[in-house]
């Protein structure tokens, strides 16, 4: 099975540069996207064969995820059942007979750190989310998760230590993520790339430069290790200020 996952930055915005068109070349069984920014009703894609899910941020422009699916879910959760989390469209879980497969648009703790604490708060609830569905059955999840874990992750780690997505706080909550039963597949297979990354600044010709951060992943269930086949970024393809991320992996096609 290919898994992609990719933070659009707009998805109306996207369509204009040729999102169809990777879209259609990706050729995955689940396409994951954060940050679609769009109500419903806003946009229209036809994907013969693809089961479409949306959830939408009350917040107009802003947030959002969706999942296209070749698969037929047994079931659609849209959020992570907290309130105060579930009205920026950020969590979309499809359940199978056999595993999960969520996408996530994890909060951005803002300029100024301003929405530190709620990120926080969000991590907690998230992780206890995500634990309770790993109890059932292993879970692949991906998406924007607005961190980069470790110096290799980004270009320029001395400077952006107290930035958001790079502060200490942010990281320790990916390693106790990570501790708690679930695998990085890039770094799983690629432990020590570096200058690899998904996302890059529209300023200072970032891109160009490959100043960029590694903040889109797929993680995995520990017990799925064993049915990982590889872990891509497909920093060739543009379209956004990120790309899409992949995951190739063995599982049951029901």
């Amino acid at each position: 099975m290919k898994l992609i996952s990719w933070n659009v930055n707009g998805l109306r915005a996207a369509v204009k540069h040729g999102f169809v068109t990777t879209f259609n070349e990706l050729d995955a069984d689940f396409f994951c996207v954060q940050e679609t920014k769009l109500q419903a009703g806003q946009i229209e894609l036809d994907f013969p064969g693809y089961y479409q899910y949306w959830n939408y941020a009350e917040r107009k422009g802003y947030s959002g995820t969706a999942i296209f699916t070749k698969h037929e879910p047994l079931n659609v959760t849209y959020g992570i059942g907290v309130p105060e989390f579930d009205d920026e469209g950020r969590v979309i879980t499809l359940e199978y007979a056999d595993y999960y497969v969520l996408t996530c648009y994890t909060p951005n703790s803002g300029g100024e750190l301003k929405r530190l604490d709620y990120r926080q708060q969000w991590e907690d609830a998230f992780l206890t989310y995500i634990n309770s569905l790993s109890a059932n059955k292993p879970l692949i999840f991906c998406g924007d998760l607005n961190v980069a874990h470790e110096n290799i992750d980004l270009k320029n780690w001395r400077s952006n230590h107290h930035s958001a997505g790079f502060t200490d706080e942010e990281r320790t909550k990916f390693d106790r993520l990570l501790a708690a039963g679930y695998t990085d597949t890039f770094r799983h297979f690629y432990p020590d790339q570096t200058d690899i990354y998904s996302w890059w600044s529209y300023r200072g010709h970032a891109r160009d430069n490959n100043s960029g951060w590694r903040i889109d992943y797929f993680i995995t269930s520990q017990q799925l290790d064993s049915q990982l086949l590889n872990a891509r970024i497909h920093n060739e393809i543009f379209g956004s200020d990120h790309c899409p991320v992949e995951l190739d992996i063995i599982l049951p096609n029901h």
